[in-house]
């Protein structure tokens, strides 16, 4: 059928298409794998434990990729399974798998098999597991640093850090630009937020990421734009604040997350979409949960950092058919849940943050430990065998009264409504909690519109 013959709600089934699916045998093969590991390697096993007992996450979760030895008889399984080559690190013998969420898997000199675990920064993982005699490879915020940290029946279990890199192994003959890191980073920390126009605030955040990228690259620049979101949305977040304590006891910090939510208002979308496709970010399917949910999002994901961001906006069903991440969306006076939170706390790349971060976690295990220590969660949104997705109860901000009376005098909330949101503030930010099984890449359209429209601030 031509597109120009094509319905509205045709062109939208079309773009909006899902286009992940659970990948089960590539699941069982990293399972074996690391089952196996962990049945050999004492110090993996006690990990393993632990992460479950106080952090609510599993290891398989926190897998940054496998090593395993030339003539390993697991090898030739992984063509079987779905794994393709990897050709991203010149000179290594590696592969991937385009269709889900899986570690990668390299070749090395050596008989036994590697373990390489993910963490923000390997001397806070050295410190909390209290191991002072492990050597680290790679200089101090490098692209890659590593540290072995145990060796046990022809399991050796790695502590891997990763800053804007694919790579394997640390360079070790590259000088590190510690100052031109300190000075970026310290640049997007305290990014100034608060603008009368926000088009001036996303200019001004592209200077910054101009002069990082110029010193640093983009996969770095990007690496320490997010580190500093992270930072300022968990400022904003109790829920955030307790969970990253406990990960950060075993020394893990944020490498679990899955991804980062941005909402936009429709005037300020396309600002949104060019600074991150300037950071190198690449736009994956669109969402667009159906006429009467009045919103739509692009899910868009950097290819070497793994930072994914679901970026939401108000939106009409005409609009999800045309290239809505580049092409400015007309004003509109009506207000969608998207839109009223921009109005009420202000763009999440500027003065609210993030809407929330979601990590991959033991779904039932943390929402029972956070709900010991009084942080309750709602309802799930998503409970499928593959995909388990649920908010923590959202934060309640104060709203500026300028803010309230400019939607007043404007007449898109009642006076009710003000009132509500001058004496009670109004629903702000969340962190999510994720279980993904099978590799499943994708996202459950039909629970996301159930959980935007709960989280709308005039139903509180």
């Amino acid at each position: 059928m031509a597109a120009a013959s094509q319905s509205t709600d045709e062109r939208i089934s079309a773009l909006t298409a899902h286009t992940w699916s659970p990948q089960p045998a590539p699941a069982k093969w990293v399972h074996g794998v690391l089952e196996d590991a962990v049945q050999k390697n004492s110090f993996l096993a006690s990990l393993r434990r632990r992460m479950f007992e106080q952090t609510g996450t599993r290891l398989l979760d926190w897998i940054d990729h496998f090593a395993l030895p030339v003539n390993d008889v697991a090898l030739a399984e992984l063509n079987q399974v779905g794994y393709e080559l990897d050709t991203a690190v010149p000179k290594v013998r590696a592969w991937k798998h385009s269709l889900g969420l899986f570690p990668r898997v390299r070749v090395h000199v050596g008989k036994s098999r590697q373990v390489f675990l993910k963490v923000e920064a390997v001397a806070d993982f050295l410190a909390a597991q209290n191991l002072r005699n492990a050597a680290i490879q790679g200089a101090d915020l490098a692209n890659v640093r590593r540290a072995r940290v145990a060796h046990e029946n022809g399991i050796e279990v790695w502590a891997l850090e990763r800053h804007g890199s694919l790579a394997f192994e640390p360079a070790l003959d590259k000088v590190v630009p510690l100052d031109a890191i300190a000075k970026h980073s310290e640049a997007f920390q305290q990014r100034r937020r608060e603008f009368d126009d926000a088009a001036d605030g996303f200019s001004f955040a592209g200077q910054l990421a101009n002069a990082a990228i110029a010193e640093l690259g983009r996969d770095r620049t990007c690496e320490l734009f997010f580190a500093a979101e992270r930072d300022y949305w968990q400022r904003r977040n109790r829920a955030g604040k307790i969970q990253r304590a406990r990960q950060e006891k075993l020394g893990l910090g944020w490498a679990n997350h899955d991804h980062h939510t941005y909402r936009s208002s429709r005037a300020q979308f396309t600002r949104l979409i060019a600074f991150l496709e300037k950071l190198g970010f690449q736009l994956r399917e669109r969402f667009y949960a159906g006429r009467e949910a009045g919103w739509g999002a692009q899910v868009i994901e950097h290819p070497v950092t793994g930072v994914t961001i679901f970026a939401d906006v108000d939106m009409s069903p005409d609009e999800v058919s045309q290239d809505f991440s580049h092409e400015p969306l007309p004003p509109r006076e009506e207000l969608g849940t998207v839109g009223l939170w921009c109005e009420l706390h202000g763009e999440a790349f500027l003065q609210a943050g993030m809407h929330h971060l979601e990590c991959q976690f033991d779904f039932n295990a943390t929402r029972d430990q956070l709900d010991a220590v009084e942080i309750m969660t709602m309802p799930p949104f998503t409970d499928l065998p593959y995909l388990r997705q649920a908010f923590t109860k959202g934060d309640i901000w104060p709203v500026n009264p300028q803010r309230v009376e400019r939607l007043l005098a404007a007449k898109r909330i009642t006076p009710e409504q003000a009132q509500q949101f001058l004496s009670n503030g109004a629903i702000g930010s969340h962190l999510e909690i994720l279980q993904r099984d099978d590799g499943y890449k994708g996202f459950n359209q039909r629970g996301i519109n159930e959980i935007i429209s709960a989280t709308d601030p005039r139903r509180a």
